[in-house]
């Protein structure tokens, strides 16, 4: 059996970090739950987290940008005429040097020589082919004619075989035959392969088995062969694609060089056709506009149009445009390779936002399969909300500080004995007290008080005293909130949710024993859940019908008879529809006298029941402006004209204050 107090350490052997801090979500629900306020459904508001990122981590876009910036780089710096420009100044030095060698020589044969010289063709790959018999006299020209030879074969070999370009250096006769007989095998295995043969695997084994040098991909199966081979020949293609007519001849000509031996550019050019019928969904045609003046050789500019290609696939994982994507898509390998080990930080760290957003129940699943936000995400709008009030609440003179406001009542100064279910303080000495007293009675009566003082005393539920507390008046609230168009248009929406969310938060977590009640109102008026006034959008409809919001506010207070009413309205407009005894809404603007005189009238029964009535007039409407004074005055109410930025503020220091003067 081990001993509890040791530990044992092992070797980190990858996976994710033990020490890592745990993932901070607070940013990231806070963004998610304000682009849904503005009407971002929840899976939009979630993309556009992953594309801005957060204050630590670079987003989607971002990353895509340096992709964009990456790939017109290679565009712009290169071109891919450096085989071309290579062999050419090879040839010119080989020429310059053999007319040098030639030049003391007084011989007819070095006139000769020199006459073959002069009549050679312009081009470069027409003057490759014509000297391939000639009997060199340099030494230097001899060796820069083998190395002409040497670099096209490296080139095309580079160009369809990963890491063969660096491998051909200083190559042998052996060394290009063995290259030669690979290729052969090549194109029988994938002719076998093409015919359907029942013994491919044991080919591809043999195969492998005397040509896998030539393999650093290690592939596992023909097919993977395939699929590697297919895309590199591909990628060739393309670079063929990108250069003029010209140069794809002169470099064509020039391949039948390649080792001193055609036969290696037939087979790649059968190998080519092969891939080319295996594989026909590759990308076989593109081409790209390099503008650059840095020359690549046809390796590289093969490999060049090979990252083109990789960086148009990782654009197209980061944009997750694409049914069923996931940040678990983006190859990560390949964006190192093309942006760096950072880029990959950034992207873990956004594949791990996003699932622990979802582990931790942010996001949930609706009903009809869509995404929402869930009670907890929720709790976390409403808390972040409430404290945006707080901080502004703190900085106005007079305010009461809302860390102090409850639920719980004033202490008396007096104890009660505890029933099943009450939530108040204990009284610790007076628990204490019974519980010694009941253990000493026990003891008396059992004869053994002197055993009993020296034992513990335990306590009984019996003991257990609670605080006295006055009970504190409850509040019967209605929050009545502008949804017409003009709330949207004039930048008010969000404002007015966050205010719902603070007051809701506040009222939950700190008066439990209030109810409040949501109203929204535009052409109708509804009685609303949080959850549905955040994730509400904005409508283009007409009308402003603050009766029906007073007349659902009247019915939330009357079912709460012993509890203060207090109806908060914040709004932009002036009353321009009225509900009719049919439960149609009649629009009309400018007002009519009959929606003026259905609110007033709402508003008198109201006062009736003794409610108080705040509106928070948002904007400058003169009209607006004329009526909730005419409102206010009738009801002994009040007329709040808060900026956006303390709308919050105003309406839950106004809630605050009406409670406290209820009591």
């Amino acid at each position: 059996m081990s001993d509890p107090g040791r530990y044992l350490y092992r070797r980190w052997h990858g996976g994710p970090d033990p020490l890592a801090p745990p993932v901070d979500l607070r940013d990231a629900v806070d963004a998610i739950g304000r682009d849904v306020m503005e009407g971002y459904s929840p899976r939009s508001a979630l993309d556009e987290l992953l594309r801005r990122g957060t204050r630590d981590t670079h987003g989607l876009d971002e990353l895509t940008r340096r992709l964009w910036k990456r790939r017109a780089e290679i565009l712009r710096r290169h071109r891919l005429d450096g085989t071309l420009q290579e062999a050419r100044r090879l040839l010119d030095e080989a020429i310059e040097a053999e007319r040098r060698a030639l030049f003391p020589d007084p011989s007819d044969d070095a006139r000769l020589q020199e006459a073959e010289l002069d009549a050679l063709p312009a081009g470069t790959a027409a003057a490759v082919r014509q000297l391939a018999e000639y009997r060199w006299r340099s030494e230097q020209a001899r060796e820069n004619y083998r190395q002409i030879q040497e670099l096209l074969g490296r080139e095309l070999m580079g160009s369809r075989f990963e890491g063969m370009k660096d491998a051909l250096r200083n190559v042998s006769d052996e060394d290009a035959e063995r290259v030669r007989t690979m290729l052969t095998d090549l194109n029988e295995l994938f002719s076998a392969h093409a015919q359907g043969a029942d013994d491919i695997d044991e080919r591809f084994d043999e195969f492998m088995r005397r040509h896998g040098e030539f393999f650093p991909e290690n592939p596992r199966d023909v097919d993977e062969l395939i699929d590697t081979l297919a895309a590199r020949a591909a990628a060739a293609q393309r670079a063929l694609n990108s250069m003029t007519a010209e140069q794809r001849a002169e470099l064509a000509e020039l391949s039948q060089q390649a080792f001193g031996d055609p036969r290696l550019a037939q087979q790649l050019a059968a190998l080519d056709a092969q891939l080319q019928a295996l594989r026909p969904d590759a990308d076989w045609t593109s081409s790209g506009e390099f503008s650059g003046d840095e020359p690549l050789g046809f390796a590289d500019g093969a490999q060049a149009m090979t990252d083109l290609a990789e960086l148009d696939e990782l654009a197209e994982q980061l944009g997750q445009a694409y049914p069923g994507s996931s940040l678990e898509d983006i190859d990560l390998e390949a964006l190192a390779r093309q942006l760096g080990d950072d880029s990959v930080v950034d992207a873990r760290r956004l594949a791990e936002l996003e699932r622990e957003l979802r582990r931790q129940g942010i996001l949930e699943r609706a009903p009809d399969g869509s995404l929402r936000l869930s009670p907890k995400a929720m709790r976390r709008l409403g808390e972040t909300a409430l404290a945006e009030v707080v901080r502004a609440l703190r900085g106005r003179t007079g305010q009461r500080r809302t860390e102090s406001a409850g639920a719980a009542g004033e202490p008396t100064g007096a104890s009660v004995p505890w029933q099943f279910g009450d939530s108040r303080p204990w009284d610790v000495p007076r628990t204490v007290h019974n519980a010694v007293l009941r253990h000493a009675s026990s003891a008396k009566s059992a004869e053994s008080a002197s055993s009993a003082e020296s034992g513990p005393v335990r306590l009984d539920v019996d003991d257990v005293e609670v605080v006295e507390t006055e009970h504190r008046s409850r509040a019967a609230v209605a929050l009545c909130v502008d949804t017409s168009w003009s709330m949207v248009q004039e930048g008010r929406w969000l404002p007015m949710k966050r205010t719902a969310l603070a007051l809701h938060q506040l009222i939950s977590t700190r008066f439990r024993g209030d109810a409040l009640q949501l109203i929204t109102f535009g052409r109708l008026a509804a009685s609303v859940e949080i959850d549905e006034l955040v994730g509400l959008d904005g409508a283009w409809e007409q009308g402003t019908n603050a009766h029906h919001a007073l007349l659902l506010a009247g019915r939330h207070l009357r079912r709460h008879p012993d509890a203060t009413p207090v109806v908060l309205m914040v709004t932009d407009g002036e009353p321009t529809a009225h509900l009719e005894p049919d439960g149609d809404a009649e629009f009309s603007y400018p007002p009519s006298a009959r929606t003026l005189q259905r609110t007033v009238s709402e508003v008198d029964r109201l006062a009736g029941i003794g409610a108080s009535l705040t509106v928070f007039r948002l904007g400058d409407d003169p009209g607006l402006a004329a009526f909730v004074d005419l409102l206010a005055r009738r009801c002994g109410g009040r007329v709040v004209v808060p900026d956006l930025d303390g709308l919050g503020a105003a309406v839950v220091g106004d809630y605050l204050h009406t409670r406290s003067r209820s009591r």
